[in-house]
């Protein structure tokens, strides 16, 4: 393996389980669809108020992550106060049509999805 291959502790041996963590944490799919969203570069703040569930913790953590991925571009501009803006890299624009898909595919199986849920609860506690 690469040595300059990031080891994820819970997946430290498989390169697809590794990438496939990152893109699908938490928050990851929904910054990543704001920044397309908007279709050019945003500050944190607006990030942030297009997904206010999150914390500023976790919207830094979560920017860091995919920034470090490759995904998405952070530019800071030298003025006073600095100016930071985050925009998709031609990589993070190359998971939209992938992302696009999962999102239709979750949109289309959902009623039959939380349908089976319920039946699966309902046998369930009839165990």
């Amino acid at each position: 393996m690469n040595a300059s291959f990031i080891k994820d502790p819970v997946f430290p041996e498989c390169p697809i389980r590794n990438v496939l963590a990152r893109i699908s944490s938490k928050w990851a799919l929904a910054v990543l669809y704001t920044l397309n969203g908007y279709g050019g570069p945003m500050r944190f703040k607006d990030i942030e108020k297009a997904n206010p569930d999150i914390s500023q913790k976790m919207l830094t953590s979560t920017l860091r992550g995919l920034e470090a991925d490759g995904l998405v571009s952070r530019t800071v501009y030298p003025e006073m106060p600095p100016r930071v803006e985050y925009a998709l890299t031609p990589r993070g624009q190359s998971f939209m049509p992938v992302m696009r898909q999962l999102m239709d595919w979750a949109y289309n199986n959902l009623h039959d999805i939380l349908s089976d849920r319920e039946s699966y609860t309902q046998k369930e506690s009839e165990r």
